[in-house]
């Protein structure tokens, strides 16, 4: 009789749990660190996006431009993701994983920032808020892939200083706003995401959120890069 050897299949890495999600008091310590907290020495590149978005919609913090942060926060995840597709060598499942994770993290951010401007009932224009920030998120879609294509670490960074941008202006917005701490979260996609007992604590999740992938992009650019060896 003839035995056939099977060959061990390497384990497939567990899907990341995502950013943790803290209670009411552990948001407004989290806030309280983030606003104490300096922001990142920005580049010129994520100074300029900064820029451009305040030229467009105003330097003032509203559920408004938070969405069209949303809208291209996810980019810079779907690039990684597509380079890990197209690059075979170590680690790329894992970052595969890691990426579609965050992905979908920034995507339920989306989803809730467009329920609450609908809610509101706030005015959205065609070229303000359809066209330009597609046509930003394309822009930024192709500079995250071709700095990870040139250094991936500059990738990473730039997507570092997205997201400390993000974190600072969501807990800004929430000190500058106490009368969301009476206001409901509506709970839209609290199957999703999870129901808080305020509008203020929904926010500062999704701003402890940022701060998840900040952390996390910090730290992929010190990581080995795909094509080191096992």
């Amino acid at each position: 009789m003839t035995f056939t050897t099977l060959t061990p299949v390497a384990a497939r890495p567990e899907i990341p749990a995502g950013p943790p999600k803290l209670n009411s008091r552990q948001l407004r310590t989290a806030q309280a660190e983030t606003l104490d907290a300096p922001r990142l020495r920005y580049s010129l590149l994520a100074r300029a996006l900064f820029k451009s978005m305040d030229l467009a919609y105003g330097r003032t913090r509203t559920i408004v431009k938070f969405a069209m942060l949303e809208f291209i926060a996810r980019v810079p995840y779907q690039a990684w993701e597509r380079m890990g597709y197209l690059t075979l060598a170590r680690r790329v499942f894992e970052r595969i994983v890691e990426s579609r994770a965050d992905q979908d993290n920034e995507q339920w951010h989306l989803l809730i920032l467009q329920d609450l401007v609908q809610r509101r009932g706030l005015r959205q224009s065609f070229l303000l808020h359809r066209l330009a920030p597609w046509l930003v998120a394309f822009f930024f879609y192709h500079v995250s892939w071709l700095l990870f294509v040139i250094r991936p670490e500059w990738s990473y960074r730039l997507n570092a200083d997205f997201e400390d941008h993000a974190e600072h202006e969501y807990m800004a917005y929430v000190a500058e706003h106490p009368e969301l701490e009476t206001q409901p979260d509506p709970g839209s996609y609290a199957a999703q995401y999870g129901q808080y007992g305020s509008l203020a604590d929904l926010l500062r999740q999704i701003g402890h959120d940022e701060r998840t992938h900040k952390e996390g992009s910090l730290i992929n650019m010190n990581a080995p890069r795909f094509h080191d060896s096992p």
